[in-house]
């Protein structure tokens, strides 16, 4: 039995754009759903960066463009992660989210558990708990396996209550309906 869903797939697919619409059909129908998903920043044509946008408007920076690589830190290839800002926007609402009961479950939207996002053992943490949890469902993203396995993301792969959509070009404009289905029968 499924208690959360999520989407992967190669970068660029699309993953971010049908969590966006998922929300806001969710949202619509009156279910309760916080979380926060990655947005690329962009500076005159270029990607600089990533930004993480909760649902409710927060937005700061997660990663960002540094050819500096002299200061020790946490980066993934050409981006240095911001744990700081990451951590401040994105902890107070995972830890937060834990109140919803067997009756209404709530919707916490994670997009996504990849690299940058696991330098955090704090967010490691919190993400586990929710998913263990009773009385929420998560809605999230992973990455597809490339290099050396990232731990969290392969335990979530594995685990039985997930139901995961491989997100390609060639379903991603008609695999909509079938992640609103899943959630709904997550959430009973």
């Amino acid at each position: 039995m499924s208690k959360h869903v999520f989407l992967t797939g190669p970068p660029g697919v699309g993953k971010t754009t049908l969590i966006q619409k998922a929300t806001q059909a969710l949202k619509s129908s009156g279910i309760p759903i916080d979380g926060f998903y990655t947005e690329e920043v962009r500076e005159g044509g270029r990607r600089t960066g990533f930004d993480v946008v909760t649902l409710s408007g927060k937005r700061g920076p997660l990663s960002r463009v540094s050819s500096d690589s002299s200061r020790r830190e946490y980066r993934v290839g050409q981006y240095v992660v911001d744990l700081v800002s990451f951590e401040q926007l994105v902890l107070p609402m995972l830890r937060n989210v834990n109140p919803g009961s067997d009756a209404e479950k709530k919707i916490c939207v994670i997009d996504e558990i990849g690299k940058m996002e696991l330098f955090s053992q704090a967010f490691i943490q919190a993400v586990r708990q929710t998913l263990t949890g009773s009385g929420t469902m998560v809605l999230g993203t992973i990455p597809i396996p490339k290099g050396k396995p990232l731990d969290l993301v392969e335990e979530i792969r594995s685990r039985k209550d997930v139901k995961v959509f491989n997100v390609s070009k060639e379903n991603r404009n008609s695999i909509l309906q079938d992640i609103l289905a899943a959630v709904e029968s997550c959430r009973k």
